[in-house]
């Protein structure tokens, strides 16, 4: 039975969905990608509100929601079930990376006491605070996490088709892109990438150019929000801490939905 500290976020949660409040700017765009019976992965899917966004647009899709955290995992299982689309979702209870093992979540607290779920990322090792370069904290909650990769997650589960990728891992996005090399370059899946450059670089060793590179080196389109206008474009926006940014595929574009996507892709 869960607890009543995971119904009541899973309620304010399962609220927050029925009224599409509270939802990045990008989510109305999913249905521009998404149609038919589309396989997706949610990497990093919090309590599921894209989960639900997905399974509106795309009524036969099937999802695979990978959620680290041990309190937002019990979030995300009550959240599909209120929605009635636990039918179509599989909760994975793991990090996404680029070898498969463990690993540490950190979650930050803030100085009001209170949890910082939106900013937990994966370490090797207990941070010393503060915990991120970007956020004030007052220490951390720290929790061990198993660690897979989608290439083998995908390969154990025998998943033949990637459709799309939703990923928001804090940082971690070129690790969990290395390890999915094989179902990009095998599906050309679209996705839609949370892109944090500081993370990237003072706690993963990497670089969002890198990030960038992933997609830009295979012929992948991008795509971002400039004010409420969807935008192609060639480069990151460095002046942002994080953002969002959609990767199209053009062997894709004959499969998407009539919209803005489609428009842009034959453009």
């Amino acid at each position: 039975m869960p607890s009543i500290r995971v119904l009541g976020h899973a309620y304010r949660a399962w609220r927050r969905n029925r009224a599409w409040a509270k939802h990045e700017p990008e989510t109305p765009y999913l249905a521009d990608l998404l149609s038919g019976a589309p396989v997706c992965l949610h990497v990093g899917a919090s309590d599921g509100r894209h989960c639900y966004v997905m399974t509106q647009v795309a009524p036969a899709a099937r999802i695979h929601a990978f959620e680290p955290s041990a309190f937002a995992f019990e979030v995300l299982k009550v959240c599909l079930a209120w929605h009635g689309i636990a039918g179509h979702v599989t909760p994975v209870q793991a990090a996404v990376a680029d070898v498969p093992g463990d690993l540490l979540l950190v979650t930050p607290i803030k100085t009001s006491g209170r949890m910082a779920r939106g900013y937990a990322y994966v370490a090797a090792q207990r941070p010393q605070s503060p915990v991120r370069p970007d956020f004030e904290d007052m220490g951390a909650e720290v929790e061990p996490t198993a660690v897979t990769t989608l290439d083998g997650y995908c390969e154990a589960q025998g998943l033949s088709r990637v459709d799309f990728i939703r990923m928001d891992i804090e940082g971690a996005e070129l690790k969990a892109l290395k390890g999915a090399e094989q179902i990009i370059d095998r599906d050309r899946p679209h996705v839609l990438i949370e892109i944090h450059p500081l993370m990237l670089e003072t706690h993963f060793g990497g670089t969002a150019g890198a990030v960038l590179e992933v997609f830009l080196s295979r012929g992948y389109r991008m795509f971002a929000l400039n004010g409420d206008r969807l935008e192609e474009c060639a480069d990151l926006d460095v002046e942002a801490p994080w953002k969002d940014y959609f990767f199209v595929h053009p062997e894709r574009a004959a499969d998407l939905p009539d919209g803005v996507f489609k428009a842009r892709m034959a453009a």
